[in-house]
């Protein structure tokens, strides 16, 4: 049996706010460097293509609106030329990518959180929308279904992924692992407005704390950054903007082991990139104490049920032809 061993990179800055192209241009210049440090996997934040909407946060939902509109422009449409450019750059380098959307639906009013996977033969393997966008981002977020609650086979281990607060979901995140997830990407952004009394940093780090504990598997924590570039797009707006999304401890990127302890030096605000060595094989002895899985729970009692059919908006029903048929017409 193989347990694959490899290095893992976990990305945490800023994408070019609103800008589908040059973030993209980004984030093939991050994988790139994250290649040449030996990596053959690596995560980036969520809705890192391109920008998070911070005015839900700090304007009313009547000024936001046309920030709205500015985000659905700037979405983008699964599969299209602009996900091609970064498939490719799976392929060309060799790695595995999961990366942060806004994915644009069908209308005008839909637009997905939306996390991709990419295999390392630059195939689309996979895409989770997440389930519920969290208090003010319900202003831009259409919620994801079932049916993406998927853990992805890949030549380094099974991969599933939960965006930000969902991370927070017991029954999400049991789903997952209950199909065998070992490697799991937990993507977020800076989040300054939080309340006064709220360390989202140490938030961060205690969600994939008790996901990597509770699992016995391996946590990849991608978290954005808010650039000064994004502050002065919503200055004009909102003129205080910089009091208001600037704060300490407000990001935090790391990778967390199979105990539950941050592998290596996590990144808390600053810029970079995050390495770390991962051995599958750390994930067995773990599971010899508690396996939630197996021996460690109890399924004669607990009876999960996931409903995983994709959302359907509509169901067409035309009886016509067969009343016709029954007529002999």
């Amino acid at each position: 049996m193989d347990f694959p061993k490899f290095k893992a990179a976990a990305v945490q800055t800023s994408p070019v706010f609103l800008n589908v192209e040059k973030t993209i241009d980004k984030t093939i210049s991050i994988v790139k460097e994250a290649v040449a440090n030996g990596a053959q996997l690596v995560a980036f934040p969520e809705v890192f293509i391109a920008g998070y909407p911070y005015w839900n946060w700090i304007m009313t939902p009547v000024q936001g609106s046309k920030w709205y509109e500015e985000l659905y422009r700037s979405s983008v449409v699964v599969p299209s030329p602009e996900i091609d450019r970064i498939c490719k750059a799976a392929k060309e380098n060799d790695i595995h990518i999961v990366i942060g959307i806004n994915e644009r639906g069908d209308s005008y009013g839909e637009i997905y959180n939306t996390n991709l996977i990419i295999d390392n033969h630059g195939n689309l393997i996979g895409k989770h929308r997440k389930l519920v966008p969290t208090w003010a981002e319900k202003l831009t977020w259409t919620s994801g279904d079932g049916s993406s609650l998927k853990v992805y086979k890949t030549e380094i281990g099974p991969i599933g992924t939960l965006a930000c607060g969902e991370n927070t979901n017991t029954l999400a995140r049991f789903t997952l692992l209950a199909q065998g997830e070992l490697i799991h990407i937990a993507n977020y952004i800076s989040l300054p407005v939080a309340p006064p009394d709220y360390n989202m940093a140490e938030a961060i780090k205690i969600r994939a704390a008790a996901h990597s504990f509770e699992g016995k598997l391996f946590t990849i924590v991608s978290c954005s950054t808010i650039s000064k570039e994004i502050m002065d797009v919503l200055k004009a707006d909102v003129p205080d903007v910089e009091e208001l999304l600037t704060r300490k401890n407000s990001a935090f990127s790391g990778i967390l082991g199979p105990n539950g302890a941050v592998v290596g030096e996590p990144l808390i605000d600053d810029e970079g990139i995050v390495y770390a060595d991962i051995d599958l094989a750390k994930c067995i002895q773990p599971k010899q104490m508690h396996d939630i899985l197996g021996h460690y729970n109890r399924f004669d009692i607990f009876d999960l049920r996931v409903n995983v059919a994709p959302t359907r908006k509509i169901t067409f029903i035309d009886n016509h032809d067969d009343f016709n048929k029954k007529l002999n017409l």
